[in-house]
């Protein structure tokens, strides 16, 4: 019934599998470091989860070069891909035993982040959950960044399902207002932003580990205008 009634599960990555944040601060603070700047805390967690150009512009500003900000980019993301591979990665609670409990009912999961390609598949490697997804999506496939759906978007049309039979799991409020956007049902994890903030997603939760069985199952059942789920 399950499989039949979840059509498809798009997955956010950082701070919804795992949190590698430690790993991204330490990797953009060298980067920055190097260009002169010291990367603040505060100033990482307010633009976590962003596009590198994204946060690049905001950290040093908007007039370098692209080719000066694809170099930039690229520097972060080989140190932190150096930080998995050498410290390895934990995924979060809940999050390995839903993605084998779908996996087992044939419900079709993506992962649709705003890292690199090459990040995503060193995650999944290091989880040893590369073979439950049937496509990834990742920050350079696409123009634009979340809140905009189109990362979503693409996902679902690469699993060959409707918009409206998928259920986006998101960490953060640009992910979830792109879920809302994309016509998506949403389920939240409080793990990297205050449950306040994710308010706008149809469920909230602390911990996937949290979740009942039928979950997403009642997700799937969502119809705009619902008032948001709760029970866990």
């Amino acid at each position: 019934m399950a499989a039949q009634m979840l059509l498809a599960v798009l997955w956010d990555m950082d701070g919804v599998l795992v949190d590698s944040a430690p790993y991204h601060y330490r990797a953009w603070k060298d980067t920055f470091a190097e260009e002169g700047v010291l990367l603040d805390e505060a100033t990482f967690r307010r633009t976590f989860g962003q596009r590198n150009d994204t946060i690049i512009a905001d950290v040093l500003g908007s007039g370098l070069s692209p080719e000066r900000v694809a170099a930039i980019g690229a520097a972060k993301e080989r140190r932190y891909r150096a930080l998995v591979a050498r410290e390895g990665l934990s995924p979060l609670p809940g999050a390995m035993e839903w993605l084998h409990r779908l996996h087992r009912r044939g419900v079709p999961q993506a992962v649709v982040s705003s890292a690199p390609r090459e990040n995503i598949e060193a995650v999944l490697g290091a989880l040893g959950a590369s073979d439950l997804f049937q496509t990834l999506v990742s920050g350079e496939e696409v123009e634009q960044g979340k809140p905009d759906p189109t990362s979503f978007l693409l996902a679902a049309r690469r699993l060959g399902v409707l918009p409206e039979h998928c259920v986006v799991v998101e960490d953060a409020p640009a992910g979830v207002e792109a879920a809302r956007r994309a016509g998506m049902a949403c389920l939240a994890v409080a793990t990297t932003h205050p449950r306040e903030r994710l308010a706008a997603a149809d469920w909230v939760v602390e911990s996937l580990a949290d979740l009942p069985e039928d979950a997403f199952e009642r997700l799937r059942r969502r119809l705009p205008g619902d008032v948001p789920l709760s029970g866990a």
